[in-house]
């Protein structure tokens, strides 16, 4: 497997936002086992800067993501399976649990593991050249792990034709579909990406925190809870700091002072 002493991932951070950039272009930027560990690592850290409000996931080269990579997946071990998929897994749960919002920049294919990526993220913006597909089935590996993400985003019936055919389907269909918010010309993405990051980062990031936890949480739980654990969710926000301040600055018709609390 590669060297975990390679950097395969470029972190940089321009006020409120931080970009995560796959960098693996010769492979499409596959994820390797060590990719995904350096990514993980670096959601980690993010998590605990209060000066990020937003976190941009992009890829270098042609390609914004192909998926795991298949040299890391023949003739190895079971526990050596293992290890990959349990660290895929991870990296998805890190996207989700991460308090900031995460926006992938999808500039060209997004393929099984890559296509579950941009599923994870909170929100996609796409180049009219991206593509996007699970194609494990062609191979003879269906992409069990990757329908968590998609099925999720697209719904069952839409989600079982990429899957049981390998099919690509374009960024217009992906957009359709709900997998990405908006497609955009190449050459507007970067711009497209900049204006959604700073308009959620204007707001407060201890409210952004608990609305994206409470999101995800209320998704898969029945309509009875779901209402009684955001009501709870609705009324510590209620109490907090930033929420007096947005209410009070919305009356007095000022902008508001966050402080994070």
């Amino acid at each position: 497997m590669e060297a975990g002493t390679a950097q395969l991932l470029q972190v940089a951070t321009e006020g409120p936002v931080a970009t995560l950039t796959l960098d693996r272009p010769r492979q499409r930027n596959a994820l390797s086992l060590a990719l995904m560990r350096e990514l993980i690592a670096a959601l980690r850290e993010v998590r605990d800067d209060g000066d990020v409000r937003v976190v941009v996931l992009a890829g270098a080269g042609p390609a914004f993501c192909a998926g795991h990579d298949l040299s890391e997946l023949t003739g190895r071990a079971e526990a050596d399976y293992r290890e990959i998929f349990d660290a895929c897994s991870e990296m998805m749960m890190a996207l989700h649990e991460l308090p900031q919002t995460v926006i992938a920049r999808v500039h060209g294919i997004a393929t099984a593991a890559g296509c579950q990526l941009v599923a994870a993220c909170d929100l996609a913006i796409a180049s009219t050249e991206a593509r996007f597909a699970t194609p494990g089935v062609k191979i003879g590996l269906f992409c069990s792990t990757p329908m968590v993400e998609v099925a999720r985003a697209v719904g069952r019936k839409r989600a079982l034709e990429l899957l049981l055919t390998g099919t690509p389907v374009d960024a217009a269909t992906a957009a359709e579909w709900g997998l990405v918010n908006r497609v955009v010309a190449p050459d507007e993405l970067d711009g497209a990406v900049a204006e959604l990051a700073h308009r959620v980062a204007a707001a407060s990031a201890l409210t952004l925190a608990m609305g994206k936890q409470a999101f995800y949480r209320q998704l898969d739980v029945p309509l009875g809870e779901a209402y009684a654990f955001c009501s709870d969710v609705m009324t510590r926000n209620a109490l907090a700091a930033d929420a007096q301040e947005g209410m009070s600055a919305f009356l007095e018709k000022r902008e508001p002072t966050w402080t994070g609390r």
